[in-house]
């Protein structure tokens, strides 16, 4: 799921938890990072425009923990990350693989809270099958 830098999510299932997990500041544009959250591994983008994408750290065609370590990029529009790993393309807003539709990553719900200089991710996914 994806968030513009002045937007708010609506689409957040009710029972889903937000967890702080750093200062937004402290996400490099066009860059990754990395956060647990109850145990789940975060891979968290900013990019350039600004915009906030949480997915799955989890590379499912390597089975490593590397995506947050990505190279972002577009394709037709779209934000994406490269695996570094095999190099499968990923669409940031949904988590389809471009290069091979059938697999997706899951996404969270990312915000930024508290006045905006927090970033707040959702454990609650959705994952397209």
């Amino acid at each position: 799921m994806t968030l513009s830098p002045d937007a708010t999510i609506t689409r957040t299932p009710s029972a889903a938890r937000w967890h702080d997990v750093c200062a937004y500041a402290d996400l490099t544009p066009e860059r990754g990072a990395c956060a647990f959250v109850e145990g789940t591994q975060v891979a968290l983008f900013r990019t350039h425009d600004g915009a906030l994408h949480a997915v799955a750290n989890l590379d499912p065609f390597s089975g490593a923990q590397v995506l947050s370590r990505g190279i972002l990029g577009t394709r037709d529009g779209a934000p994406t990350v490269a695996s570094p790993m095999y190099k499968q393309v990923f669409d940031l807003r949904t988590g389809v693989c471009l290069d091979d539709p059938r697999v997706a990553l899951p996404t969270f719900p990312v915000r930024r809270g508290a006045g905006g200089d927090r970033v707040e991710v959702a454990l609650a996914h959705e994952q397209r099958q």
